[in-house]
């Protein structure tokens, strides 16, 4: 689960993390009070979107104007920021083309910048322990930093047994060339940020760009946080901050059927059963030339209603121009997938080429019940055979 910009910075000022004070806003006159509230006279405005790339963006009404995160000068300002981004669909490089709409902003103090790094920290499977992951060039996406400039990358692991100390933010300042009392700011900073982590089991916490202000001052002046969905029921305080109208409607309506659904941006829909058959699916589906339009785990246990559910959902996606349902009955019937996949196609008129293949328990059942539904579905008798199918199949039907 991902929340917003300021829902983060609230949860990270708990733990001990130093930011810039600031408001949330739904419309144009309470930014304007909330910018009363502070300090002033330099106000920063920016729209709050799971999304990243905000100040590079631009808003789909006005493509050559300015971004999602704009400096105000005045209470003036602050009013035609608001105005500017409420209601209006932002586009960067993580909404894609169609952009997103912004339904609120945030409110900032204005900050005296004399240096901005990045600063993340996550979980490092590979090595099995949290990681710390820092650079120099802070207000640039990752990807690019470590495109353009990937010896500016610092990685400092911190074993979990133990947990953060002293010596990794001491590390990591010197790795970043931040001295004396700075850097001692600094190694409190990525302590609130490791104790965060742990405690509201967090899968991403990224601050881009964390400042270092002209007095010496070190501020997390962005904040990205990512949550184990698993673990939320832990956290209410977090579960109550999701907006769902930041999520995608099919993955949410697959989690209303207890389905895992993610979205992606290929033309193949996918329906398995196993997160590790459905990986392997995806993969063979890329390997024959195709893409998968997205990741759907249909479970071990999953009931002919579930399995209808997740054909309608895989079909509402209007990119999908083929589907591959792949299933290995062990827990899971083969037939009652069959009749699952039989009940979906009737019921939404199927009009893109379907190839099922099936194997495991009660499979002679399940493909006779294919065979006499008079629906148009190709059967495939392992799983190359069903990619290369539907590969082939989707290419001759465009």
């Amino acid at each position: 689960m991902n929340i917003h910009e300021y829902q983060a910075k609230e949860l990270l000022k708990k733990f001990g993390v130093p930011v810039l004070e600031g408001g949330v806003a739904w419309t144009p006159e309470e930014a304007v009070k909330r910018a009363e509230a502070l300090p002033g006279p330099l106000y920063v405005v920016k729209a709050q979107l799971h999304a990243g790339g905000r100040g590079a963006g631009h808003f789909s009404d006005d493509p050559n104007g300015k971004g999602g995160v704009r400096v105000a000068r005045s209470l003036a300002e602050v009013h035609a920021a608001a105005a500017a981004m409420i209601g209006h669909t932002l586009v960067t490089r993580q909404t894609g083309a169609a952009g997103r709409q912004v339904h609120r902003v945030y409110v900032e103090q204005g900050a005296a910048i004399a240096r901005e790094f990045y600063l993340s920290v996550l979980v490092d499977r590979r090595a099995g322990r949290i990681a710390l992951v820092g650079s120099s060039e802070g207000g640039i996406e990752i990807e690019e930093i470590a495109s353009r400039h990937p010896e500016k990358i610092l990685h400092v692991s911190i074993d979990p047994a133990s947990g953060v100390s002293a010596f990794h933010g001491r590390r990591l300042a010197s790795g970043l060339r931040v001295k004396g009392n700075e850097a001692g700011a600094f190694g409190r900073l990525v302590e609130g940020l490791y104790r965060a982590f742990v405690g509201l089991d967090s899968t991403l916490i990224e601050i881009n760009p964390l400042i270092l202000t002209a007095d010496g001052a070190v501020i997390a002046l962005d904040a990205k946080m990512s949550f184990d969905d698993n673990a939320l029921f832990r956290h209410r305080e977090v579960q109550n901050l999701r907006d769902e109208a930041e999520e995608d409607p099919k993955e949410l309506e697959a989690e209303r059927h207890n389905l895992n659904y993610v979205v992606l941006d290929g033309a193949i829909g996918c329906m398995v059963n196993g997160a590790g058959l459905a990986m392997a699916t995806m993969d063979i589906i890329k390997l024959y030339g195709g893409s998968p339009a997205n990741f759907l785990d249909v479970g071990g246990g999953a009931t002919k209603e579930r399995v209808t559910a997740a054909f309608k959902i895989i079909l509402s996606d209007p990119h999908v121009e083929g589907i591959l349902v792949n299933i290995f009955g062990g827990i899971m019937r083969c037939d009652v997938i069959a009749e699952g996949v039989v009940s979906a196609a009737r019921e939404v008129s199927l009009n893109v080429p379907l190839v099922v293949r099936l194997e495991g328990t009660n499979v002679a059942l399940g493909r006779e019940i294919l065979a006499r539904s008079g629906l148009p579905i190709i059967t495939a008798e392992n799983l190359a055979d069903a990619a290369e199918k539907v590969v082939t199949t989707v290419r001759e039907a465009a």
